[in-house]
This record gives C-alpha cells, structure tokens and sequence, in this order.
C-alpha cells in the first residue's frame, strides 16, 4: 500500500444500530472495488472485519477493526464500530481518530435507539456525517416517510441527495440528483441509466432543496440564488461541500449491502464532502505541553516532529500487544526510539504496519493523518501519546465511558487465582472501560462493565485466549459497622497456669467519632503503666476488624482508657491487647451498634418521555433524587443517591425502562446507616451464610 499525504487521508468511523449492515457494506465495499475475490458474510462467519472466535460465534462486532481502502486518488481508513452499546468504548476510541462517520440506517427498520445514539455521538464532537439508509431491496421500504421521520428526528439539516427507482422488492437503482445521474442494477452490475420520466417531479423537487442549501452555505451564492442565477456543478460541489464541513448539511445516500448497490456514490461522497486532518479545525490538534496542564496545538504536518495517538489496543495470544494509532505529525518509521508522554517513557518501535481485519500490511512508514499498528510496545495503553523527545506533547484523553454494571466472579479451578489477575490486567489493555478492583472488605475480585454482554464476552475470553475458567457468583456488599450509644467497659485477661502468668486490665469508654478511629487516654496514678497504652491501641485496632453485629469493620470510633490495674510480673503487651479486644467485644453490643452501607451517587441521562419511570423507580430502590438539569442533547440528566445494594440490576433495567436510550454513571459517596427493618435481615441472612 502506498504512501499518502494527509490531505489525501480520511479516516472515517462507521456508526449505526446493531443489525444495520456496517460490517456487511465494508464487505460489499472491498468486493466491489476488487479488493476481495468473494463477498463475505456475517452469518457465514468469513467477513474481513469481525474476525475473532467471539464475533464468528455471536455474528455481531465486538471490537473496532481497520479497513483501509485505496480510492480514486487517495485513502479511507474506515473504523468499523460495535453496534451493541456494551462495547461502546470501541465506537469512543474510533471517533477519536475520525474525521467523519457514515450512519447507517436499516431501511425495513428506519430510526431506532442506536441510530439516535450515533447522531448523539457525531453531534458532540461536531463530525461532518453522512447517512446511508441499507437494505434497500427489502420489503415493505417507503423511503418518502424514512426521510420524513429522519427531518423529525434530526432537524432540517437532513438532505436527501437521491431519489430510489423502486422501493423494497422493486428496489433496482437510485438517481443521484447532484450529479442527475440514475444508476440500476443490470444482473451482476450497476450502470448508468436515464432518469425515469415518472421519477422527474420528486428529483426536481428533491434536487431544489439542495440548491437551497448551496445557496445559504455562501452569501455570494445566497445573492445569485435569488437572482435566479444558475449554479455551475462547481458551485453546487463546493456549496454541498461547505455545508457537510460546518454541518449544516447532513447528505442521505440509499444501496444494499447485500446486492453491491450504492458503493461507488458513497466512496465518492466520502472523497467529496468528507473532510481530512487538515480540514478539522485548521490543521491544528489541542495538546498539552509535555505532562503540564499548559495547552498548545500540533499541527498536522508530516515534515514536523513526529507524534500520535493510541486509540486501540489488541491482545493477540500469538504475536502479543498490537498497539493501532493515529498520527498526527511527522511520521513512524521501523526502529524509531519515541517517547510516551503518559507513562515517561521510551519506546523502540519494531515493525510498523496496516491493518485491514486481523490482515497486516508492511509499511516502510506512516505518515500525518494515517492510521497504523505497531506490535510489542511495552508499556502503552490506549488514550497514550507517542512522540519525539524533541517535542514532547500530551493529546487530550479519549473520554472512554466509566463502569456502570459490576460482577464478582472467581477462578473454577483454585491453581488459577494468581493468572486471573494478569490475565484480566492483559484484556483490560484491550478494554480500558472495564475495571478489575479487589474488595478489601468481602476479599471478592469484582470487575465492571456497560453491561452484561460485555461481562460474558471477557469471561469468554478469559477461557479462550488465556485458559483461565472462571465463574459469576453473587456480589457481597462491603458493609461496616458503628455505634450511636456510650459506653463503659472492663476487659480483664488473666491466666495462671504454672510459670509466667499473663494479666491485664482495662476500663474503656466507647462512643461515636467524626471521622476514623480514635484513641485517647486519661489514666491517673499510673493504674496502667504508660508503656502499655500502644499495646491497648494496637488491640483496639485488631479488634476493629470484625463487628458486633455481622463481623464487618468497625468505623468512626472513639475509646478513651479511663483505668485498669496491672501485676508487677505478669502483665505484659500482648496480655493489654487481649484485655483491650476483650473490653471491645463485650462493650461495642452495649452502644447502639449499627449496620452501615455503601451509598452511590448516580448521574443519569434520559429523554424527558422517561423521567416519571426513572423517578418512581429510584424510589422503590431507597434513592433520593438531588437534582436535574436539561442535557445538552435535549433530554434531562438526574442527580441522585441510592444503597449500593439496589443497584446491582441498574444497568440492565434502565436500558429496558428507557428502550437503551438511557446512560448513567456511578461512583461512591459515603456510607450511611441502613434501615433498622433492612438490617435486621441483612444481619439475619449474613449470620446464616457464616
């Protein structure tokens, strides 16, 4: 594969609903422009993008995969992207690195949850997008209406720029309205054809709100326009063009996958109206200098200092870590030395290398605004930088979306506890939007997710990629336990059984704290020796551990040694600590203890249809709602508090309650105490299980 410049280059993310056909147009795409000898399938498991043992097996697209194509001139980098939203931190990392996306739209199915998330997604970040709307050969296809509730949905900057010659069945070809051109199908070929005389009046009328659109892209072409001056196919291009870039103007095309049908139009209006690195944001790149907070921009520049981005990480079990990146100056080149401004450190630079699929292609080098892969890095991650020394630089971080559904799981065999953690640490190279953590309190290995899918397909390839067998099992909250009462005690220890005793005595005061454990002495007349309050503290300490109520911590306590006596000969440091846990255990059920439990706060972001449901839910589960305020993308984000052991489920339910369209994130607030009713049964259930 040749070398191109950056104004040469696009890199384009294909986005859509699950079920779509993004893996099956990338396939009709390398068939028809000869790149492949045969048209693969996902069903039949043969497709150059969904590769792995679990994409064959699931037939859907787990993680983002590469498909460089060369083409009238230059090169598209398509980035074809998960549809279930589990694996939505594959879509984030695409994006990243695009500068365009293609949407696609089932045509029997027309707008459904993944295609509003698409258009959310193209819409933060400002990328000029284009809509293809497959499976245009199905049955029962009204494409006037399609277009309609697309306008209804996403605004007027939807602009049809073909009409279909025939819908579903009768599906035989389409005319493009800027170029007038028809194309049909002809057995194994689509060719040119005269635009049919009942279709005139609907490429008139279509072919006018195009001009309309050229006309308000430019004020020059705004004043001809209403003149009632015509536009060159130059001014038409280039106004079209203008609109895409700023995105006033979002093209829709029509094809089938599955017949080979529209694959020219598209790749034409990805080189035509589709930007490259240098069209984004003038050629620049926000960064920050080196590890500082200072912002600069890199140019895109392929004669400047070289640097780069990672956005993707493959953990291959035969050739090790596949790094895939995007650079944004100068170039990479075999045994380079770079240095990664995230971790401070060098790397040497083995092969570099194309992807298309799980398919290498060598490369002497890659150049400003390509997209390439490198093998065997030691130390980066995705979201790294990679750079020259000379300049080092930071690019901003890819926001990979947090953990929302956690699972605790444990190895089936027991010779297989020390390889599970590498073995998660590998694919979490792979997958930064899961987490691995270790509950101190429950000893449980807990790993987080977006969802359930995602969980099984990582235990999946726990077994297959590193043979480590491993097991969902029920998650334990970490409660901890406290007083609300006082109280005094005595601890006494002593023991005579021939030769040295062991005796020690204490009288402590137990009582709430602010914050932490708490130790005080007030002892007068040396009733303990000075010597043996650490041991005292120490015992408390230890004590600390295991509760009254259900054995779990015990928090934000205070004790105070007000007395105690001692022996001459037999009292000791460990026969303090005795007597100290001793006066703990018979005290602590004296005070008012309690059960304390996790409390997390919740970000949710729905569509306002949603918020009675979301609200009456977050009631059934002890939550409390803080606050709302509307989102940026029309619908209202909520602020809320819930129990920890409300919210194992959550994930799940509010993609059933909001039809997918919800998204939230969790993370710890405090502990709060748990409802005397709750943890009389909380405390009954544990104390059986013990």
């Amino acid at each position: 594969m040749k070398q191109y410049a950056s104004d040469q280059i696009r890199n384009v993310t294909l986005l859509g609903h699950g079920g779509s056909g993004k893996t099956s147009l990338l396939e009709a795409i390398l068939f028809d422009k000869g790149v492949t000898d045969r048209l693969g399938s996902v069903d039949d498991g043969n497709t150059v993008g969904d590769y792995s043992k679990e994409e064959i097996q699931r037939k859907f697209t787990i993680g983002t995969s590469l498909i460089p194509l060369e083409w009238d001139g230059g090169k598209i980098n398509f980035l074809d992207t998960p549809g279930y939203f589990d694996f939505v931190g594959e879509t984030i990392g695409a994006l990243s690195v695009s500068s365009g996306a293609v949407i696609l739209v089932d045509a029997t199915s027309g707008i459904e949850v993944g295609t509003e998330k698409a258009w959310k997604y193209a819409e933060k970040r400002q990328m000029p997008r284009i809509i293809f709307i497959n499976k245009m050969d199905k049955e029962n296809i009204n494409y006037v209406e399609l277009i309609e509730k697309l306008k209804a949905e996403f605004g007027t900057k939807i602009a049809p720029f073909v009409v279909p010659i025939g819908d579903g069945e009768a599906f035989k070809g389409y005319v493009n309205v800027v170029d007038m051109v028809g194309r049909v199908i002809e057995g194994p070929s689509v060719l040119d054809a005269p635009i049919p005389e009942e279709l005139s009046d609907s490429v008139a009328s279509v072919r006018e709100m195009l001009i309309e659109s050229v006309a308000e892209s430019d004020e020059e072409l705004l004043e001809k326009f209403f003149e009632g001056e015509e536009f060159t196919d130059e001014e038409i291009r280039q106004g079209l063009r203008l609109g895409v870039l700023n995105g006033d103007v979002v093209p829709v095309v029509v094809g089938s996958a599955s017949k080979v049908v529209g694959i020219t139009m598209l790749l034409d209006m990805i080189n035509d109206y589709l930007p490259t690195s240098k069209d984004i944001n003038g050629g620049v790149v926000k960064a920050y200098k080196g590890n500082t907070d200072e912002e600069i921009e890199v140019e895109v520049d392929e004669n400047g200092p070289f640097s780069a981005q990672v956005f993707k990480t493959i953990v291959d079990p035969f050739i090790g870590k596949i790094s895939l990146f995007k650079v944004v100056s100068g170039s990479l080149k075999k045994d380079m030395e770079v240095y990664n401004t995230n971790k401070e450190a060098t790397e040497r630079i083995g092969h570099v290398f194309y992807m298309r699929g799980k398919n290498q292609i060598e490369s002497k080098e890659i150049g400003a605004g390509d997209i390439g892969a490198v093998a065997k890095l030691s130390v980066t991650q995705s979201g790294d930088t990679l750079c020259d020394k000379s300049r080092k630089v930071r690019f901003m971080p890819i926001p990979f979306f947090s953990p929302g559904l956690f699972t605790a799981i444990q190895p089936k065999s027991k010779g297989d506890e020390d390889k599970i953690g590498t073995s998660l640490q590998r694919l979490n190279e792979e997958d930064p939007t899961f987490s691995i953590t270790r509950n101190p309190v429950t000893g449980q290995m807990i790993i987080g997710g977006q969802g359930v899918m995602q969980i099984q397909v990582l235990i999946a390839k726990l077994k297959e990629t590193f043979d480590v067998d491993v097991e969902v099992i029920p998650q334990k909250i970490a409660y901890k336990e406290t007083i609300r009462g006082k109280v005094t005690q005595q601890g006494k220890h002593k023991k005579q059984s021939g030769g040295a005793g062991q005796y020690g005595d204490v009288i402590i005061e137990f009582e709430p704290s602010e914050g932490g454990f708490v130790f005080e002495e007030k002892i007068f007349g040396g009733a303990v020796p000075r010597n043996f309050f650490p041991a005292v503290e120490k015992g408390l300490e230890d004590a600390l551990e295991k509760g009254p109520l259900a054995g779990f911590p015990v928090v934000d306590l205070k004790a105070t040694l007000l007395d105690g006596s001692y022996h001459p000969v037999d009292s000791n440091e460990m026969a303090f600590k005795l007597a100290a846990a001793l006066a703990f255990r018979e005290g602590l059920p004296k005070a008012n203890p309690v059960l304390l439990e996790p409390v997390m706060r919740l970000e949710i972001s729905i569509p306002d249809d949603y918020m009675g449901d979301i609200m009456g839910d977050l009631n059934k589960r002890r939550g409390r709602i803080l606050g709302m305020e509307p989102s940026a993308d029309g619908g209202q984000t909520v602020f809320a508090e819930a129990p920890e052991a409300e919210l194992f489920t959550y994930s799940s339910d509010l993609r059933s309650m909001t039809q997918a369209r919800g998204e939230f994130t969790v993370e710890f607030e405090r502990y709060d105490e748990v409802p005397a009713m709750i943890a009389e049964k909380v405390i009954e259930d544990l104390n059986k299980e013990n």
